[in-house]
């Protein structure tokens, strides 16, 4: 009896463990992640957009031509921008910006992350910067 369970409970727990991912076309997503990526990204493509369920909304993720990825809530809004090269200072909040260039004048952001209370940036160096949501400095991660 035991192992009829183990064995009807194990595909249940890995159907429930899955993510449900599609790709979509660049028109299905939010008007507010499109234009984003107009206003910041012009010069490139997108390669591929995937919306994923993440246990409570739609989360977008656009990877674009250059290697860029994106991250964008159910409303279309960015959570995190990630590349190999600089990110363009006009996709990022303009006090995290002033504050790289004053402190890292050598260095450039490659990443830069939204969490509930703070936001995150690694520079090209690998040094990752906290600040508050008002973009404050408050460490260095390590």
């Amino acid at each position: 009896m035991k192992k009829l369970l183990v064995l009807l409970a194990v595909p249940v727990l890995l159907l429930s463990a899955c993510k449900k991912e599609k790709v979509i076309d660049d028109n299905d997503l939010p008007r507010e992640a499109r234009d984003f990526i107009a206003a910041h990204f012009s010069g490139l493509t997108i390669s591929q957009s995937v919306r994923e369920w993440d246990d409570t909304n739609w989360q977008y993720d656009v990877y674009l031509s250059n290697g860029t990825k994106l991250e964008f809530n159910h409303k279309g809004e960015i959570e995190e921008i990630a590349g190999n090269s600089a990110l363009p200072e006009s996709a990022l909040p303009a006090l995290i910006v002033s504050y790289v260039k004053a402190n890292y004048p050598a260095e450039y952001i490659r990443k830069w992350e939204l969490d509930r209370t703070t936001q995150e940036v690694t520079l090209s160096n690998n040094i990752e910067l906290v600040f508050d949501k008002q973009g404050n400095f408050l460490r260095i991660d390590q």
